[in-house]
């Protein structure tokens, strides 16, 4: 018993989350109630049904009674590793409510047992702390992660343990995806070959033009975004910018370079590592009290945390691992740092086409028009944002600073170094299958019939590239016809029946 908690209660709610039926809880929800830990829920939890019924929802796993662990802290650690894979926030949370005799103690109960290694690894290697144990040298070796639960990646060998560590991160930053049907659908996609076999399809002209249009696209998606509306040589920078993703490796030099090309005009930003704390959302219009949507880390842990994600990306960049999923963890786990008080989402976006180019996942020069699909689906990027902070904002205890600032009152950093990003993934993979299937085909296209209608218009009209690309304007937004005002002032040099030819013309090459 701990706080006067037990395992064994029936529960239809807990912590807001609606159970799909009434059942106890097994894994981490039962070591979450049994300690009243202080760490986000898992997006899924274990359930013991009453029935003999074994299914899955979004938020949930309902197993049989035959699944029930005992109530025990060991069991319970055991079923959770087993049947839910590693949850390092919650784990870590364990850790320090039981404290390191009685994980000493479970461990020793079965010391060469598959999952009394993973525990044993787990709390020296999240608590950075040795147990009093002596190094195993006899037994075969486990996987840390159950890659048929979560993805890991190549594995470092603890002799001590007898684990390989396949974890896909570092103690000071480790997200991890679990296994889901949706992502091993995008995968078995295999999405680099099909660009491969679209690129091949294209002339190369008409490739690099769809290239170069839809860098420019990304970048002021990328600004719009965040509300803003730069003007063309600023969105033009960043698109260069962009462009050249992939070709340095990232560091912190690397990282405050681009920091300096999204901010144009540092007059009114603290440039740099953020030495004050940061959230995003709104002001209380009457006290100017902030109401935080998200809270950024502590100013005081960007340092290591930076590090830790530096590390994690040269880990995944040097890996086996996917491109798509090492894009999400990282993208995703540099803006919920938010190390910098501004341009934190125009990198983070960056972030994507640099991990998928370090990855070789699309060849050079290729950049997926991320930004202008998520854009499209900005409620949704929306949502899943919100998906890791709305959780966590109750977690961080803050109070009002003398400058309408926050400033955060406890230990947080855990909050951002662990986090299920499978939701991101998901999303990411979800952004990057449009840009395959319909952003780069659609605009390669586009280009292709505007050559065939400029090569008609050049043999019979010679007109300059200048009014061919007005007159194509006029007629997209007239569905195929020139407007009065058009036919009466840009083009009043063409004939009735030249305009009815163009307008034929146009119809016949864009239907």
């Amino acid at each position: 018993m701990v706080n006067g908690n037990s395992f064994s209660e029936s529960i239809l709610v807990f912590q807001e989350r609606v159970a799909p039926e009434e059942g106890k809880l097994a894994g981490y929800g039962a070591l979450i109630k049994f300690f009243d830990l202080r760490v986000p829920l898992p997006d899924r939890l274990a359930l013991i049904s009453k029935k003999h019924k074994k299914y899955e929802t979004e938020e949930w796993m309902v197993l049989t009674p035959r699944h029930m662990p005992k109530d025990t802290v060991s069991n319970h650690l055991t079923f959770a590793l087993k049947y839910e894979g590693i949850d390092l926030g919650t784990l870590k949370g364990v850790f320090k409510a039981a404290g390191a005799e009685q994980i000493t103690s479970i461990i020793t109960e079965e010391p060469t047992g598959q999952y009394s290694r993973k525990i044993w690894f787990l709390y020296e290697w999240l608590m950075d702390q040795q147990l009093p144990i002596s190094d195993l040298n006899s037994g075969n070796y486990a996987d840390v992660v159950d890659e048929s639960i979560q993805y890991g990646t190549q594995s470092e060998v603890s002799k001590r343990h007898r684990i390989r560590n396949n974890l896909p991160g570092v103690r000071n930053f480790c997200p991890l995806i679990r296994k889901t049907v949706k992502l091993e659908q995008y995968i078995q996609q295999d999405i680099p070959m099909r660009i491969n076999k679209l690129i091949g399809r294209i002339h190369p002209d008409v490739m690099a033009r769809t290239a170069a249009f839809l860098l420019l696209k990304d970048s002021k998606a990328s600004y719009a975004i965040e509300g803003e509306s730069p003007p063309q040589n600023r969105a033009q920078r960043w698109g260069r910018a962009i462009g050249q993703a992939g070709q340095r490796p990232l560091n912190k030099s690397e990282l405050l370079r681009l920091q300096q090309i999204v901010i144009d005009n540092p007059r009114f930003v603290k440039m740099g590592w953020r030495q004050q704390e940061g959230f995003v959302g709104e002001h209380d219009r009457r006290h100017g009290t902030p109401i935080p949507d998200h809270i950024s880390a502590r100013w005081k842990d960007i340092e290591q945390l930076t590090e830790g994600f530096l590390e994690a990306n040269e880990k995944l960049e040097h890996s086996l691992f996917d491109a798509v999923l090492a894009a999400a963890v990282l993208a995703f786990g540099f803006v919920f740092i938010h190390p910098f008080a501004d341009g934190n989402g125009r990198i983070h976006r960056y972030l994507i086409h640099h991990v998928l180019l370090r990855k070789h996942y699309v060849p050079a020069g290729i950049i997926f028009p991320v930004s202008s699909v998520i854009l499209e689906k900005l409620n949704e990027y929306r949502k899943v944002l919100e998906s890791y902070s709305i959780p966590r904002l109750d977690l961080i205890e803050w109070k009002p600073a003398s400058d309408n600032n926050i400033e955060i009152v406890n230990e947080t950093v855990d909050l951002y170094r662990y986090f299920d990003a499978t939701k991101h993934a998901e999303f990411l993979y979800a952004c990057i299958q449009i840009t395959t299937e319909e952003t780069i085909p659609k605009e390669a296209d586009y280009l292709e019939k505007y050559d065939r209608f400029k090569t008609y218009l050049d043999d019979h009209f010679e007109f300059p590239d200048k009014e061919i690309a007005l007159l194509v304007r006029f007629l997209k937004q007239g569905n195929g016809k020139l407007s009065e005002r058009a036919k009466s002032k840009e083009f009043n040099g063409l004939e009735k029946m030249e305009v009815e030819k163009i307008e034929d013309k146009y119809k016949d090459v864009f239907s």
